[in-house]
């Protein structure tokens, strides 16, 4: 298409040196030489101005914003005009589809979990996404332009931007969001462009930090059971004729309470672990609230073996919707709670009611209380507000953490009151949902 049109302009002006020529022959043939010349110069006037005019409009339309038409002509600037148009329409349409490709980029770099940064050679700002604005306290309207070691000024951050060695990535806390943890990446590209690819770490390092925790107190829980197992047989084997029976039959009798404390502890972390995993509910049954309370209640006059008034009070039956196996499990943990932390002489009440907002269980006691600063933290694995006690009575320190997601489970909530000297009050809050006419 081009070497036709190329060729349709030369045939075109050699045309018109064709015509030019003719003319002046026949002007020189009909009327002399003088009349040839001049017939000849204005032609060639003519030509001339026709050739400027069109320069001139062609001048003119390169002033014009982009997609405006091509001016219109005959002859071999038609021709020229035609082809310009054509190219004009094809770098426009190319034009659109790069900005098109850009923003569907832009809108792609907006969308995305992970802050986004790009730098110039001197680690100026050019673009910054919504992501990284919260990240780094950043805005795209006031800060593009402006050096990212400026606004962004933490030394760590300044430190690995200069050092070049961007293999791994930089974990910083946000300076301008407390609590907010990030993992940082620089990746160059381009003339000496760069990429900063931020991420939101905080959860990932409070997981880390609970597993840490995690593991070590689970050692620590299950070590000195060990050390006091380990002693006790050490003892009996190196000297086993030095002690009496009556001595012999209490080491071992504290060496099997201490084993049963570590069975305990590997049931609830096993029971814990299911919870917390996800596992899949058990198959839901209809729970009859009366016995299941009975049963509780049995269970705990049990444990506290006549030191305590225990006592047990129903406020309209019904049925529960849920696991039996599980909501025997948070009832009891609770009512065994009450008896270990409950001086001898004291009294716990087991206390079912419904109203029009659903069911309650709940556990009254007048025991030793618990200070206002410990009550958030009390489902926290492992966590005792007071230590040597909760051992004394053989608690795991999971009761509390077990119940909750045992609650969670069945849509319930946990809810405590408690003061220092004046007793505890643990409620679990069911909704109408769980709820079922026996």
């Amino acid at each position: 298409m081009a070497i036709r049109s190329v060729r349709y302009i030369w045939a075109s002006a050699l045309g018109t040196l064709a015509l030019l020529a003719g003319l002046g022959l026949v002007a020189g043939l009909v009327a002399g030489v003088e009349a040839a010349l001049a017939v000849l110069v204005g032609a060639l006037l003519l030509l001339g101005w026709h050739h400027l005019r069109n320069l001139q409009s062609l001048a003119l339309w390169t002033r014009e914003p982009i997609g405006t038409p091509v001016p219109r002509a005959f002859g071999m600037w038609g021709f020229v005009f035609a082809d310009l148009a054509r190219r004009s329409r094809l770098a426009y349409d190319m034009r659109e589809r790069l900005s098109a490709s850009l923003e569907r980029f832009r809108e792609a770099s907006q969308a995305m979990p992970d802050g986004v940064l790009y730098l110039s050679a001197h680690d100026v700002i050019e673009w910054v996404n919504h992501r990284a604005e919260q990240h780094f306290g950043l805005d795209h309207a006031t800060d593009l332009g402006v050096p990212v070691t400026n606004l962004v000024r933490q030394p760590e951050f300044a430190r690995y931007l200069a050092s070049g060695h961007y293999a791994e990535p930089l974990v910083m806390a946000s300076a301008r969001r407390g609590g907010l943890t990030l993992l940082v990446q620089v990746i160059p590209f381009g003339e000496e462009q760069k990429m900063v690819v931020s991420r939101d770490i905080t959860q990932l390092e409070k997981l880390e930090t609970m597993r840490r925790d995690f593991v070590a107190n689970v050692s620590h829980e299950l070590r000195t059971p060990l050390t006091v197992v380990s002693g006790f047989l050490e003892t009996l084997l190196d000297g086993w004729n030095d002690y009496s029976r009556e001595d012999i039959e209490r080491f071992l009798k504290l060496a099997h309470d201490q084993s049963s404390r570590m069975q305990h502890l590997i049931e609830d972390l096993l029971t814990l672990s299911a919870l917390e995993t996800g596992a899949p509910a058990p198959a839901e049954e209809r729970v009859d609230v009366a016995g299941l309370l009975r049963e509780v209640h049995q269970q705990t006059d049990l444990l506290s073996a006549g030191r305590h008034e225990v006592t047990l009070q129903i406020d309209g039956d019904g049925v529960l919707l849920g696991s039996q196996k599980e909501l025997h499990s948070a009832f009891a943990n609770l009512a065994s709670n009450a008896v270990r932390y409950t001086p001898e002489g004291g009294k716990v009440r087991l206390i079912w009611r419904r109203d029009g907002q659903g069911g309650e269980f709940a556990v009254e006691d007048t025991g030793i209380g618990i200070a206002a600063e410990h009550l958030p933290r009390l489902t926290e694995r492992f966590y005792r507000v007071d230590l040597g006690r909760s051992r004394e009575t053989g608690g795991t320190g999971l009761g509390l953490a077990i119940v909750k997601h045992i609650l969670t489970r069945h849509q319930a909530e946990l809810q405590v009151e408690s003061a220092l000297g004046k007793g505890s009050r643990f409620s679990a809050r069911f909704p109408n949902a769980r709820l079922a006419v026996g």
